[in-house]
């Protein structure tokens, strides 16, 4: 358990901080509507669109929520050139992140549409290129990364596999012994080796190893560490809460959410609270217990939303 009076000591801390996401960077579209009859073309519901909302995802979603919680934040990656980058850059702007980006005309800017009717997500749009970047541009990234790195108490790595982090980035904030947090993509599995956390759900925590689903998690955590030479791990469970793997123990964390209406960023909210908190003096545990209140809280959300610090400490019993 967690006191409110703690809550609050670390809390106090946070603009004291500075993190740096990396990743890839999410414009998302939502198209807001009624439904009242089905197509006579095919057997689908028809969308009477009353709204259409753009807000911060993917890597965008987690430095909104570090900001969120008044922490100075600085967001890293890549765009294209083109209408969606203005709209993120503005996005962006208006959340008080800064921006280390780079412009890449032969590739879009990442935009997912959600239409969404009656409480529900009806369908997702994606327009992206999940292409390795360029050489010439990965450099370009690197290079500014370099220089800037120092500046951060941590660098939250926001992998959506859509080909902007590479081996090569990560090792940029290793080697300057930056906390580097990771939000990971199973495909990238080799990417995160020496890393200080990553925080996987279920699905991607067995995906990582190829495990079978009949597997123990704990079997599966404890590989995970093994073969990437880690020390912390933390696997969230959806409605089970959330299982925290350090050197010599494994504790479970019982889920808060009393609804759930849409996960979408839920994953960004509880690396950013995690990470926020780790830095300014808590322990893996109570990181872990404070980014499960999180969690919880933006699941009964619909969209990406993010999370303050007053809401926080209003969460904790």
């Amino acid at each position: 358990m967690i006191t409110k009076e703690r809550v609050k000591e670390i809390l106090s801390k946070f603009t004291e901080k500075n993190i740096l996401v990396v990743g890839d960077l999410i414009l998302d579209k939502y198209l807001w509507g009624e439904v009242e009859r089905i197509s006579p073309e095919a057997p689908v519901p028809i969308v009477d669109v009353k709204k259409e909302t753009v807000n911060l995802g993917g890597a965008c979603n987690v430095a909104w929520n570090l900001s969120s919680l008044d922490i100075k934040t600085t967001i890293a990656g890549v765009v294209g050139k083109d209408e969606n980058a203005k709209i993120l850059k503005n996005l962006l702007k208006e959340k008080n992140i800064n921006t280390i980006l780079i412009e890449d005309e032969n590739r879009p800017t990442t935009e997912k549409t959600r239409v969404i009717a009656v409480s529900q997500q009806l369908l997702r749009i994606d327009k992206e290129s999940k292409e390795k970047l360029r050489e010439e541009v990965r450099e370009k990234l690197i290079k500014k990364l370099k220089e800037q790195a120092q500046n951060f108490d941590a660098v939250v790595i926001s992998d959506y596999g859509k080909g902007v982090i590479s081996r090569d980035i990560i090792k940029v904030f290793l080697e300057e012994n930056i906390p580097v947090f990771v939000d990971p993509k199973p495909s990238h599995f080799e990417y995160y080796k020496d890393i200080t956390i990553m925080t996987p759900n279920r699905k991607e925590a067995y995906g990582l190893i190829k495990a079978e689903k009949e597997t123990p998690l704990e079997e599966v955590g404890k590989t995970i560490m093994e073969k990437l030479n880690l020390k912390n791990l933390l696997i969230t469970l959806g409605a089970e809460g959330m299982a925290l793997f350090t050197e010599n123990k494994i504790t479970r964390i019982p889920a808060k959410a009393k609804k759930v209406f849409d996960v979408t960023g839920a994953g960004d909210t509880v690396i950013s609270v995690l990470t926020a908190c780790k830095v300014s003096g808590a322990t893996w545990e109570e990181s872990a217990i404070l980014a499960n209140y999180a969690g919880s809280y933006v699941v009964g959300e619909i969209g990406t939303v993010a999370i303050n610090r007053a809401t926080l400490i209003s969460l904790v019993l």
